[in-house]
């Protein structure tokens, strides 16, 4: 059975699993080192996109508010002197370059502006994408928590798992193809999950795992290196595989099949 990060209340949980949950604002958490609260991550990552949506908008604004400056307008426009270099020029009879003086001053104000808004959805977009890869983080390591894998393999699973997955709008972790489609796991019905990825290596990385948690061992009745197992993997699940593991998978007899 799959356990909660966190619970309301104990009673509700079998009394093998108690003791490994820990009391914490006035909830029961399990206790797993190395896995953060995806809620918090979200809702601050959520605000970033807010943020970077926001700026976003004000540089379009930006963008309608200046288009289009055209001389002749301002000249229009012009009541008042700036100053007594402006009045020199137009006591000059210089208007042409009032004109371009005070055409230049907008454009540069404009400039400036562009700059500032482009750096913070710059930096919008870069503190978003920081969030993002600690959420995603998080539900590996909860994926990898899940379903028992060795603490020394954690940092391996990160690093695949980076490449496999990414957030969808809701925070989770899916599988998109290169079309654009979500991919689904064995139920066709929900999102391919990093739980339901890394439940699939337990066969053909069994270095991953404790000893037995694929089910099989090591004592079955086929001892022989390339003796066939029956076991079969998609062709994606075996070129997300290390070099190394696909060999394992090859002399282990594992079928790749193209669906």
């Amino acid at each position: 059975m799959a356990l909660e990060l966190v619970v309301d209340t104990l009673e509700a949980l079998p009394e093998t699993v108690r003791s490994l949950y820990v009391a914490a604002d006035g909830k029961f958490r399990l206790d797993v080192s190395g896995i953060e609260d995806t809620k918090g991550l979200k809702s601050a990552l959520d605000k970033e996109r807010e943020a970077a949506k926001e700026a976003t908008k004000a540089k379009k604004e930006l963008e309608t508010r200046f288009a289009g400056i055209d001389p002749e307008q301002v000249k229009a426009l012009m009541s008042r002197f700036e100053n007594d270099e402006e009045g020199k020029l137009i006591a000059a009879g210089k208007m042409d370059k009032v004109i371009e003086n005070r055409t230049e001053k907008q454009r540069q104000e404009f400039a400036r502006l562009m700059k500032e808004s482009a750096d913070k959805v710059a930096e919008a977009d870069a503190r978003a994408g920081k969030f993002s890869q600690r959420v995603l983080d998080n539900h590996i390591r909860a994926a990898a928590a899940k379903v028992g894998i060795h603490a020394h393999a954690v940092e391996d699973a990160l690093y695949r798992g980076r490449n496999l997955f990414q957030l969808d709008e809701n925070g989770d972790a899916v599988q998109i193809s290169k079309d654009g489609q979500t991919i689904y796991g064995k139920d066709g019905k929900t999102p391919y999950t990093p739980a339901e990825w890394l439940e699939s290596l337990k066969e053909i990385a069994p270095h991953w795992f404790p000893a037995g948690a694929s089910g099989g061992g090591s004592s079955g009745g086929n001892s022989g290196g390339n003796a066939p197992t029956g076991k079969t993997i998609t062709r994606k699940q075996y070129e997300a595989m290390a070099p190394l593991e696909q060999r394992s998978a090859f002399k282990a007899g594992v079928k790749v099949i193209d669906s």
